[in-house]
């Protein structure tokens, strides 16, 4: 892809369908955010009404933007099919396509790069690259199955099996690819579901209402049970996505030695925390499940938390890699400079010379002491902590050049 575009033309291409993947994914999860919490808001009408004479399961009275409404559901359909019938399904489409673009854009066209740590599994790219397809394809054919057979009869044994099934996929993935990349699939798997859902059942269950009422019939109220039922489940499935599509930011998290279970202890965070909102929009009040949330969350902070450094002797004439290498009981500003430049600035400069980058990321650019200094923290954390810098390890940094920064940054950056 740099080939066709440049690095440049690439980095614009990323920045142009993030954008639209961040649009369409607010659209579709503000749409199915208002929709879960219309369904559980509205409520029936007096009996012998008018409303519940012509069909109305609920309704309820909103004020938005200077106005009033009165959305209504009714129990299977109306009477009559109406002439301007609102879908909502576009949303899910894009935001899936972008996604599934930027896997490409950001992983799959750079895999060495982005989806390979030697140190977790020795893979070639076109390898790295079938385990994140499979995981989509893998993904979404299991949840549908399980979907099919009696245990969607227990919401609650299904949604316990599949997070269970999801916790194991992050399992697997974590010993296969980066952390990092490891991440984005389990959430692209969940994205994948979601989509699926909309494609396989919601919209085709929509249109065999449609399709009945046009012909006269009466609709099967199962198709608007099934589309129900994978609405909800898209609504549990939010808030892991979100996080997910966020971590690439936080290395504290994808780095970490137990990275799946890390993301297995958040992602039950938040179907806590969305379950005490759909609970509350149907009028029942469970503090419990968001402060079960919330020291889950807090509880994952403490775990995660570095450790102090202890600090390590080493020979004065130890050298790390080269004869040219600094030593690892050296700690100058100058030292530590040198294995900057010789294992970040390929990424981390003005014009950097990895492959994949048009300009530096983050904006940090290491090529100077004074850079180095104003970074010193970010570069401690991620290199001498996380241990997720340099990216996949490509340029080789060592844990005498980890121990050496780390030394340098301890003792007052100097």
């Amino acid at each position: 892809m740099e080939a066709l575009f440049g690095a440049y033309g690439v980095e614009w291409l990323n920045l142009l369908v993030r954008w639209l993947h961040l649009i369409t994914g607010i659209a579709w999860i503000g749409a199915s955010f208002y929709f879960v919490w219309l369904d559980n808001s509205i409520r029936p009408p007096k009996p012998g009404s008018a409303l519940a004479n012509k069909g109305v399961m609920g309704e309820l009275w909103a004020v938005h933007g200077g106005g009033f409404y009165n959305p209504q559901k009714y129990l299977v359909a109306p009477k009559e099919l109406p002439e301007d019938l609102h879908w909502f399904k576009w949303e899910a489409y894009a935001t899936w396509l972008s996604g599934f673009a930027m896997l490409f854009i950001v992983y799959y066209f750079n895999a060495a790069a982005m989806m390979i740590d030697r140190n977790v599994a020795d893979l070639t790219s076109l390898q790295a690259v079938g385990v994140g397809l499979g995981t989509l394809a893998g993904g979404w054919l299991v949840y549908d199955t399980l979907c099919k057979t009696r245990l969607a009869e227990k919401p609650a044994a299904l949604g316990v099996v599949m997070f269970l099934l999801i916790v194991a996929a992050a399992h697997v993935l974590t010993h296969t690819l980066s952390g990092r990349a490891a991440y984005i699939h389990v959430g692209a798997m969940i994205g994948t579901m979601m989509v699926g859902n909309v494609l396989f059942v919601i919209i085709p269950g929509q249109r065999k209402l449609v399709e009945a009422m046009a012909r006269g019939e009466s609709p099967d109220p199962v198709y608007g049970k099934r589309a129900k039922v994978r609405s909800v489940h898209n609504n549990y499935f939010t808030l892991p996505v979100l996080l997910i599509m966020i971590s690439n930011h936080y290395a504290m998290t994808y780095s970490h030695a137990y990275s799946w279970l890390v993301l297995a202890a958040i992602m039950a965070a938040g179907v806590l925390i969305r379950h005490f909102f759909n609970l509350r929009h149907a009028g029942k009040v469970s503090p419990a499940y968001p402060i079960a949330g919330v020291i889950l969350l807090a509880g994952v902070a403490v775990a995660i938390a570095p450790a102090p450094r202890k600090a390590v002797a080493a020979p004065a004439a130890a050298a790390t890699t080269a004869a040219s290498a600094p030593a690892v009981g050296q700690a100058s500003i100058a030292t530590v400079q040198q294995v900057v430049t010789q294992r970040c600035a390929s990424c981390h400069s003005a014009a950097p010379t990895q492959a994949g980058f048009a300009s530096a990321p983050g904006g940090v650019v290491l090529e100077t002491t004074d850079q180095v200094k104003q970074h010193a923290a970010r570069i401690y954390q991620r290199a001498v902590q996380n241990k997720d810098m340099p990216l996949a390890n490509m340029t080789h940094m060592t844990d005498d050049e980890r121990q050496m920064i780390g030394t340098w940054f301890e003792a007052g950056v100097n």
